[in-house]
């Protein structure tokens, strides 16, 4: 279900702004190849469990989010103006939607916990890293000061994995993305921590993973 999230999005933000669509794809955002975009693969209500299956059932929701305003607009018109989404080989009713602005938290900012609702993608020298591997929390950090940069926030610091959940292998678009789900705690300025609920930890946020509940 991860490998359709990236043609849904640029669906999406393509139908309202097609040269920011396509800036987005090709150089990514102002500089920086990263892109500020985060989506859920679609989450089922009441869905059953059955290994090695994902499971639907006749309700769910999936999540947008950007913390760059244009790209947030872009992605509320594209939906605003959907009856339908075409994920993969699912067509998915759209019943409604809200928008969460949201709002930072303490102004001084201070330590906050995370935990996301999709695994955390992150590879260190082409390896698809796990928590608990030794460059795990490097390489996060990294990913969390580079997005600070990219926005022009002061970066976070003092990350540390509190829990973390089991090994997830996906196939998405021919390659192996392997993840597992986290919940960290980092030092942080709010107006980061909003921005970053919008955006996910770790790689490939555009593909659904690293979305933070």
């Amino acid at each position: 279900m991860h490998g359709p999230a990236r043609a849904v999005v640029y669906g999406l933000l393509g139908e309202q702004n097609p040269e920011l669509a396509q800036s987005l794809h090709d150089e990514g955002w102002r500089g920086h190849r990263l892109k500020p975009i985060g989506v859920t693969s679609p989450q089922f209500k009441g869905a059953p469990r059955k290994r090695g299956v994902y499971t639907t059932s006749s309700e769910g929701s999936v999540w947008f989010g950007s913390p760059v305003p244009e790209i947030a607009a872009a992605l509320v018109a594209g939906l605003a103006s959907r009856t339908e989404i075409v994920w993969g080989a699912a067509r998915l009713r759209v019943r409604g939607f809200t928008v969460d602005v949201g709002a930072p938290g303490d102004p001084d900012g201070g330590v906050v916990e995370l935990a996301t609702a999709t695994p955390v993608v992150l590879r260190h020298e082409g390896r698809e890293l796990l928590p608990g591997d030794e460059h795990f929390v490097a390489c996060m950090e990294h990913n969390l000061v580079h997005k600070a940069e990219v926005l022009g926030l002061p970066a976070p610091r003092g990350l540390r994995v509190l829990e973390a959940g089991p090994r997830r292998r996906f196939a998405v678009r021919g390659a192996p993305r392997i993840g597992a789900q986290v919940r960290v705690a980092v030092e942080a300025d709010p107006w980061f921590v909003e921005a970053i609920r919008s955006w996910g930890l770790g790689l490939d946020t555009v593909q659904g993973f690293g979305w933070i509940r």
